[in-house]
Parts: structure tokens; C-alpha cells; sequence
């Protein structure tokens, strides 16, 4: 038997005995998770950083691949254990970080997600980091891949009262 539950979550109930009269049946929950949409997974991703400014994964944590592969500005992981321990950190050190997500695209098995991540410092008023996350999809629905793109100190430099400024000034000079 097949059910759908409004969550996103997909499972499936199958019986281990096969005889139907027999009262004390054992029942087992196969939880499916697998991404079906760029609808769900926007819902999943914005579900991580909306915990009174604390992430949270461990709701989408079971739509990644063992063999998840995570690429940003600052790291690359190979493996669940290994994304595991980045999340982790980042709960540590992170306070007031929120999460908005703009737009999704999806072709295939490629979700794009476009969004805007406020974090808040001790000394500094809140910074906006405005990124993209290309998710890529295995066969099974589960996430292999995660690349995700931003400009972490231009966005950061940019609350900055005065190196703001002269950060965006140099990078001009520079390299525009």
C-alpha cells in the first residue's frame, strides 16, 4: 500500500506476515525520501534555517546520497558523515541566520535555487549573503551533488562600516 503524506514525505507500509487474520501483525514503515520536485525541495531548504535563527537539518538530512559530494567558496566534502559534521558546525557558530529562497528552476535531475541568507554578528548589524545552489539529483531522487554560489566576503565586507567601501573599491580596481 502506497501513501502520500502532505509533508512531501513518500513511504511505503508493506506487512511482514502474510496472513491477514492474525492480529499481531508486524508492520514495516520504508520511508522513501526522495526529492520530487523543486516545490518540495524549496520547502525542505527553507525549513533548515527557519528555527529561531538556528539551522536545523534533520528533516532533509535523509534526501542526501552517502555519497553526497559539497562544494561552496570556503570547502569541498565528500560523504554524508563528513556534510553531517559541516552542518554541525555551522549550528555551533551560527546565531540569527535566516533563509529566503528567490526562485527554482528545475531540468531533469539539476535543481537551481536562488536565495538570500541573513546572519547576524556580535559587533556588526545584520549581513545579507545572496547565493545559488545547484542541486543535482542521483537516480534514486536522493541528493549526490551540492554546489553553491555566493560571494561570501564581498557580502559580508559590505556591512562593514568603512571597509565596506574600500573592499568594493579595491575589487574595482583590481578586477573590473
Amino acid at each position: 500500500m502506497d501513501i502520500s503524506v502532505n509533508s512531501g514525505v513518500n513511504f511505503v507500509i508493506n506487512s511482514k506476515n502474510h496472513d491477514i487474520t492474525d492480529t499481531k501483525r508486524a508492520w514495516c514503515i520504508d520511508m522513501d525520501y526522495t526529492i520530487q520536485s523543486k516545490e518540495q525541495l524549496k520547502e525542505l531548504w527553507t525549513n533548515i534555517y527557519n528555527r529561531e535563527g538556528k539551522p536545523d537539518w534533520s528533516h532533509i538530512l535523509p534526501y542526501y546520497d552517502d555519497d553526497i559530494y559539497f562544494c561552496d567558496s570556503v570547502q569541498k566534502i565528500h560523504g554524508i558523515e563528513e556534510f553531517k559534521a559541516m552542518t554541525e558546525r555551522l549550528i555551533a557558530r551560527s546565531n540569527g541566520l535566516k533563509m529566503d529562497v528567490k526562485h527554482t528552476a528545475q531540468d531533469a535531475n539539476i535543481i537551481f535555487l536562488e536565495w538570500e541568507m541573513s546572519l547576524s554578528f556580535k559587533k556588526y548589524p545584520n549581513s545579507s549573503i545572496y547565493g545559488a545552489s545547484r542541486i543535482t539529483l542521483n537516480d534514486s531522487g536522493k541528493i549526490i551533488e551540492q554546489r553553491d554560489y555566493y560571494d561570501l566576503w564581498g557580502d559580508i565586507f559590505d556591512n562593514i562600516p568603512r571597509f565596506g567601501k574600500a573592499y568594493r573599491k579595491f575589487m574595482h580596481k583590481k578586477f573590473g
